[in-house]
């Protein structure tokens, strides 16, 4: 039951970023989901960012106790383990991103920007590098059908990660970015999805290990 409560953790945190980003975009009549960022929500001086404190401490929860239950579920199965170790280095980042929040885009473009952008960068890439690398174990850790699952989720990360980095510039000198948000929006997702498919693959036992 503990074990289950830990991989439930990561449904509700998948459920809870989608509900975080559609609701606190709505809370700001002026914030364009398909062409802002969704660090803009948390950026400095938005009036969205002291709503997203709590929730998003609550993600960071969830996603980390998420880790641990697959870490948990893996028994001998050492590739899911390491995608479990994954997922809570990932989810651990979630502890210096309040700390790190990026300016508006009209203070960037100013030459305000701060050492926190730079942090919010850096921290930015190694997401991205978490979630790629644990889909890429993740589809050697169980069998043909999850494996074509996140192979075609890789897929997709990497031809809207090439599209958001590709308008990512344009943030910083307050240009156009037409579609970053939408990008950024279908990488987060098919993120999010893969952590509830990955919690319903383990939920009914530790499986069988794929090493060879």
């Amino acid at each position: 039951m503990a074990r289950k409560t830990l991989l439930a953790c990561g449904i509700a945190s998948s459920l809870l970023y989608v509900a975080m980003t559609v609701l606190l975009a709505r809370r700001w009549p002026e914030y364009d989901s398909w062409s802002q960022t969704i660090s803009e929500l948390s950026a400095v001086d938005a009036p969205t960012r002291p709503m997203w404190v709590l929730p998003g401490a609550l993600y960071t929860v969830l996603i980390g106790l998420f880790g641990w239950g697959v870490v948990w579920s893996a028994g001998p199965n050492r590739r899911l383990g390491t995608v479990g170790w994954l997922i809570v280095a990932y989810g651990s980042l979630g502890l210096v991103w309040p700390f790190a929040p990026m300016h508006l885009r009209e203070v960037l473009a100013a030459g305000g920007g701060t050492v926190s952008d730079t942090t919010h960068l850096v921290l930015a890439a190694v997401t991205v590098v978490l979630m790629l690398v644990a889909l890429g174990v993740g589809a050697t850790a169980f069998g043909r059908g999850f494996r074509a699952y996140s192979l075609v989720s890789l897929l997709v990360l990497g031809i809207c990660g090439a599209l958001t980095f590709g308008e990512a510039p344009q943030v910083a000198v307050n240009g156009p970015t037409p579609w970053i948000g939408l990008w950024e929006r279908i990488n987060l997702l098919v993120f999010l999805v893969w952590v509830i498919a990955l919690a319903v693959a383990v939920w009914p036992a530790a499986p069988r290990s794929t090493d060879r």
